[in-house]
């Protein structure tokens, strides 16, 4: 019987839980079936309820708009998340603009849409890391200690706060600035590589510069790649922390902490 008087307060926690599934990194693959986040989203929202000690929540006319405020939370807080990550397929977009790889993309598991070649590339050795840095275990304790900012029964959420409308655009601006700075070694190489091109067509016309500079520029660009992956690891481990960071600050900011 006390259960079913605290059912409401565990229907909540699942909603949040399986809406952080559908925007957040890994969980939200296409390819994990669904009726394993289902699963994994009742099993964690089961521990979560029996941790959390919720209170009663009556099932009235606030009680569907406390649904609706979980769902909203649970796929911005992961979509935020998910934002910063894609820093990396963009960062790989730049590079396959410069290396001349657009013209083949391949699918991303992720969205099922085509993304850049060597975007792809760098964001499986990025979810890679994370595995092995325990990173989801990081986003799941996201997940479980978002009650301490945002708790179940409390209905509004402060769009009218400037700092939260700061906070998301600053998210985008920073997921920007963190592509740019992981494209910038290579991107300005091969840059150099165009000049040096360039030089030589000039001074030697009888050479065909279109010829050689497609496979000079995509050989000079894996080399590159090779030499920026250890680079490249220690900018994807600070992705991770401002991940976290970010995350945390949102959840605050909504629930006026």
């Amino acid at each position: 019987m006390e259960f079913i008087n605290q059912f409401p307060a565990f229907l909540l926690i699942f909603v949040r839980v399986t809406s952080f599934f559908i925007t957040m990194p890994i969980f939200s693959y296409r390819n994990i079936p669904t009726i394993y986040k289902l699963g994994l989203g009742f099993f964690l929202a089961w521990m979560m309820f029996l941790t959390l000690d919720p209170p009663h929540i009556p099932i009235n006319s606030t009680y569907y708009l406390l649904i609706f405020k979980e769902v909203f939370i649970g796929v911005t807080i992961g979509l935020v998340a998910m934002t910063l990550l894609y820093a990396i397929q963009v960062a790989g977009g730049f590079i396959d603009m410069t290396m001349g790889f657009m013209i083949a993309n391949v699918i991303d598991p992720q969205t099922g849409a085509q993304s850049p070649l060597i975007g792809g590339y760098l964001y499986t050795f990025a979810l890679l890391f994370l595995l092995a840095m325990d990173g989801h275990h990081l986003l799941l304790d996201g997940i479980f200690y978002s009650y301490q900012f945002i708790p179940l029964e409390q209905l509004f959420i402060p769009f009218g706060n400037e700092s939260l409308i700061y906070h998301i655009v600053t998210t985008f601006n920073t997921m920007i600035i963190i592509a740019l700075q992981m494209a910038i070694p290579i991107v300005g190489s091969l840059f150099l590589v165009n000049v040096t091109l360039g030089m030589i067509s000039r001074a030697v016309p009888q050479m065909n510069v279109f010829v050689v500079g497609l496979p000079l520029q995509i050989s000079v660009g894996l080399i590159l790649i090779t030499i920026f992956l250890p680079v490249f690891f220690m900018m994807v481990r600070n992705l991770f922390d401002k991940i976290i960071i970010t995350m945390r600050i949102l959840m605050q900011l909504i629930g006026g902490v």
